[in-house]
């Protein structure tokens, strides 16, 4: 199972830490843990070239970890983009309850 853990502060989503396979399929055919990376390496990439916006980023591949948070007030356009990936992952997350654990953290 991938659990995901979306950081928030004063209604403001600020970062989040994902980690772990889905568990969906054998690899290379798992369609759940392809849209959870496509929705978080389009957000990362996105972040960095759309917005000025500055930000933390770790990851370790080998145990599916990704974990961000903006270091400052993000922008507008952070915070659109941040949205973004949240509504996907919850639609994910509806679709595929038994390999995906979305929580919420506020910080």
């Amino acid at each position: 199972m991938t659990n995901i853990t979306i950081y928030c502060k004063n209604n403001t989503y600020t970062g989040f830490c994902m980690e772990g396979h889905s568990g969906y399929a054998d690899e290379g055919q798992d369609i759940v843990c392809a849209g959870i990376s496509v929705l978080a390496i389009n957000f990362v990439n996105s972040i960095e070239q759309l917005t000025t916006d500055h930000f933390l980023q770790f990851e370790h591949e080998e145990n599916g970890m990704l974990e961000f948070e903006f270091t400052d007030t993000i922008s507008h356009e952070a915070e659109l983009l941040i949205s973004s990936l949240v509504l996907g992952l919850e639609q994910l997350q509806n679709e595929y309850k038994d390999f995906i654990s979305l929580n919420y953290k506020e910080v």
